[in-house]
């Protein structure tokens, strides 16, 4: 039963929350459930008293040890630790810094004999003689070395320097910079300037200092003659650097610079509408309000398209490969919705003029190179390259000999050539879009969901595309074991909820389950590829590591315990995942569900339902959950008496594309719809009073609170939003651009899928949280939602704000103050007529 509301009244609450509109949710007091604070206060606390999982583990260089950071207790940092597998029960051992620097780390790389490995530590490149297990730090310096790999004849390591590819080589210990690679215009390059010919007739200091820099330059160069001359690559910014293993070229990822004297032809390929966001922190150690620059809004301000150019050391020629020959490269999958947004604004008075330009397609569909892979020889370059409208995904391949022509002279713009288009006329996934090269340097591997799922593909380049595995499941983090034979992946094969390592032939097989612990598990490939370091969890327990064969013969030994006493004393109340009917798919909608102890389905009982964040996450698994203070407080509510229904909504990740896009151009209404199945579940198998269900969430899980309260009023009783997105017009734009399109070009979409359109609807009690300091979901996003209910003089509100904490909160006080709150209003709302 719903209390009555006193309308006008505004409390002055303590702490951070502020009253900003009047409202209070129960006419009398209502009991507190007992301990219940107390069980707040430990739920919300510093996580460590949980115990720090084993984070990021890897192999060492003879696979005689494992290696695992592991957060310290009370600090904010990691520290190394070593477990030495010789042992039948290994203790873990805490690694001093001067020791960790010389255990290899979980990004070495080998060469293809495997004779030498390197990695990155401290900053500085290191590099092992796998035999005698001698370990060199080539000129370790100030400066920062990145990204390193072995040339394809194992003779040197390539890594960048400040940004710049060096190379080591292994014999001769020789350190030497192979390239000078550098944005802007050769300055030799330049045309007549006629201010710098005055400047040039009048100042002879300046002459005369200029001659001396060049003449010291030319004295460098003569006394290293293997210095490289320096390479301009024009108005970019240099991304990323990837020099080929034949050390004959690099590969880079620039993005134009619209800030140079090219700025006009820039800015009118990539206008940059709007300003970038700008957020203060009011609580600071000088007193005074700091301010920062935030990320941009969809539609608005985008960054400029990744580019791939190729640049030959030999002499210096830089070429940027042709995209003419990606299939639908000059398509306009927008078309239609350019039209429809071209009505949309005219109605409302938009000029048409104007309109026309601003909607005007681009001759070609932005593209942008997210990332590359040279072969193992270096012969042959794939790069995966997205479309700006998130439509189409390509991976294609250059053919080094073809930036060669029969007379020796460089070629300009080579054509890149299609081997796979995945396209979507929803969006197309950021994840599963994992590729490689296989040892022969000629097949290419990737992950794909054109099947609707994601599975692992082989592609010879001049061949077709097999698929390796193939059914209504995901296949995720593929390592491949050229010498075995296998491709050893994770996979939901067995249920959507419960991940395993499983491995198939590469020349093609049934899928072998090698891992059989039912939960969550992750893995690293042994240096042999004859073990597995399993990382594994389940609900009731964080990851912990495992070792076993890599064949699956023998069982998992556990590695490491690292859950407290304290966490492990407790008796939580445990979720089952269940399956819950939907009205609106052929498929049951998967959930976790918790019941109190004593629950009898003939007695009646309040409910709360929870909603996860990012929109596209899996919750309803058999895993640790992200969500793990929350997994916490709904045993907490369940011991209250409280039904409590987690809901993998359509939107959530594991369960194939079509379950991903439904919420496309829509989002609020399929979501919706679940969860209206959700409380009719709740109703009709578990003793649940419609009348009294509550919901709450975070980010997304804050957005759908708030299209629950405002679509479907009288479903409702009560609705926590925290850090909620209000307006997608304020979100970001690769995931915001994504599903429903831009502002421009989709207004509709915005309109229906933002709670600030439906706010009229809002008749529950409703608390609104947010971190001030939120760069992910604006602060903004919740000042703009109260402001719209107080001109809709909405009564039943409250907003709580956290002035020290981001989206992610970090301060215990903060979410231990947020979590009072919920549980309050549920109490109040839920329980009040009890």
């Amino acid at each position: 039963m719903r209390q009555t509301l006193h309308p006008h009244r505004i409390r002055l609450l303590p702490g951070l929350l502020l009253a900003l509109a009047a409202c209070t949710w129960v006419a009398t007091p209502v009991a507190a459930t007992p301990g219940a604070d107390e069980q707040l206060r430990r739920i919300m606390a510093d996580p460590d008293w949980i115990g720090n999982a084993p984070e990021t583990a890897w192999w060492a260089d003879d696979g005689r040890a494992v290696l695992y950071r592991q957060k310290r207790q009370g600090e904010d940092f990691r520290d190394r630790y070593h477990l030495d597998l010789r042992d039948d029960t290994p203790e873990p051992r805490r690694l001093a810094v001067d020791a960790a620097a010389a255990e290899s780390g979980p990004d070495r790389v080998h060469d293809r004999e495997r004779t030498h490995s390197a990695w990155i530590h401290g900053g500085a490149l290191h590099v092992r003689h796998l035999a005698s297990g001698r370990v060199v730090t080539p000129l370790q310096t100030a400066a920062t070395d990145s990204d390193p790999v072995f040339a394809a004849d194992g003779r040197s390591v390539l890594f960048l320097r400040n940004g710049q590819v060096h190379d080591y080589a292994l014999d001769t210990r020789r350190l030497r910079q192979v390239a000078d690679i550098r944005s802007g215009r050769d300055p030799k390059a330049r045309g007549f300037d006629a201010l710098e010919a005055h400047q040039r007739r009048t100042y002879d200091t300046l002459v005369e200092d200029e001659r001396r820099r060049q003449a010291k330059e030319t004295h460098a160069r003569r006394e290293n003659p293997g210095r490289s001359e320096p390479v301009y690559l024009g108005a970019v910014d240099i991304v990323s650097q990837h020099p080929s293993p034949d050390g004959r070229r690099i590969a880079l990822l620039v993005t134009d610079n619209c800030s140079d004297s090219e700025r006009d032809k820039c800015r009118a390929r990539y206008p940059r509408e709007g300003r970038e966001g700008s957020m203060p922190n009011y609580v600071t150690l000088d007193g005074y309000v700091d301010t920062r620059t935030v990320r941009r809004r969809v539609g608005r301000n985008p960054e400029a398209p990744q580019r791939l150019l190729l640049v030959d050391l030999d002499d210096g020629t830089v070429v940027t490969p042709d995209l003419s020959g990606l299939e639908g490269i000059d398509e306009d999958p927008l078309a239609e919705r350019r039209q429809s947004a071209r009505r949309w604004h005219l109605e409302r008075g938009a000029d048409a003029k104007a309109l026309d330009a601003a909607l005007k397609p681009a001759p070609r569909r932005d593209t942008s190179a997210q990332a590359l892979r040279w072969s193992p020889d270096g012969r042959r370059l794939a790069v995966r390259l997205h479309a700006g409208d998130f439509k189409d995904r390509w991976i294609a391949t250059l053919d080094i000999g073809d930036l060669t022509q029969g007379d020796g002279d460089a070629a300009t713009d080579p054509v890149l050539v299609q081997q796979h288009r995945l396209t979507d006329k929803a969006w197309i996934n950021w994840d599963y879009n994992a590729f490689g090269w296989r040892s022969d340097s000629r097949t290419l591997w990737y992950l794909s969901e054109e099947s609707g799922y994601s599975h692992l593909y082989v592609k010879p380049v001049d061949g077709g595309a097999e698929a390796l595995t193939a059914g209504e499941f995901v296949v995720r983090e593929p390592v491949i074991d050229e010498q075995g034979g296998y491709a050893y992946l994770v996979s939901n094969r067995e249920h959507p909820g419960d991940y395993r390592v499983y491995r198939v032939p590469l020349a093609g097989g049934d899928l072998q389950p090698v891992s059989h612990l039912s939960g969550v598990t992750g893995f690293v490939l042994s240096p042999d590829a004859s073990q597995l370091l399993l990382s594994h969890s389940t609900t009731r327990r964080h990851a912990e590591l495992f070792v076993q064969p890599a064949d699956g013969s023998e069982p998992a030994r556990r590695l490491t315990h690292s859950v407290s006493e304290a966490y492990d004393s407790i008796d939580w109340v445990m979720p089952d995942i269940v399956d819950v009917p939907s009205s609106h798919v052929d498929r049951p909608i998967p959930a976790k569900l918790y019941l109190p102890r004593d629950h009898d389905p003939a007695e009646t009982y309040p409910a709360v339902m929870f909603v996860h964040g990012a929109g596209y996450t899996q919750n309803a698994h058999l895993g640790w959950p992200y969500y793990f203070r929350e997994g916490m407080f709904h045993s907490l509510l369940a011991d209250a008496g409280y039904v409590v229904l987690d809901m993998d909504y359509r939107a959530s990740k594991g369960y194939g594309r079509d379950w991903r896009t439904a919420i496309y151009r829509q989002m609020g209404h399929p979501e919706l719809e679940d969860y209206l199945d959700g409380i009719d579940y709740l109703s009709r198998r578990h003793g649940v009073d419609p009348q009294r269900v509550g919901i709450y969430g975070g980010s997304y899980g804050g957005f759908m609170s708030l299209m629950a309260l405002f679509r479907a009023p009288q479903a409702f009783a009560a609705g926590a939003a925290l850090r909620p997105v209000v307006d997608w017009r304020h979100y970001n734009h690769t995931y915001t651009g994504s599903i429903l399109n831009t502002p421009l070009l989709d207004p509709e979409a915005y309109d229906r899928s933002s709670p600030i359109t439906h706010a009229e609807g809002l008749d529950s009690p409703l608390l609104i949280a947010a971190g001030m300091q939120d760069d992910n979901v604006f602060f903004q996003d919740s000042v703009l939602l109260v402001q719209r209910l107080i001109e809709l003089e909405k009564q039943d509100f409250e907003m709580a704000m956290y002035p020290l904490d981001p989206h992610g909160f970090v301060h215990p006080s903060a979410w231990l103050d947020e979590y009072r709150r919920i549980f309050k209003l549920f109490e109040s709302a839920l329980k009040g007529g009890d």
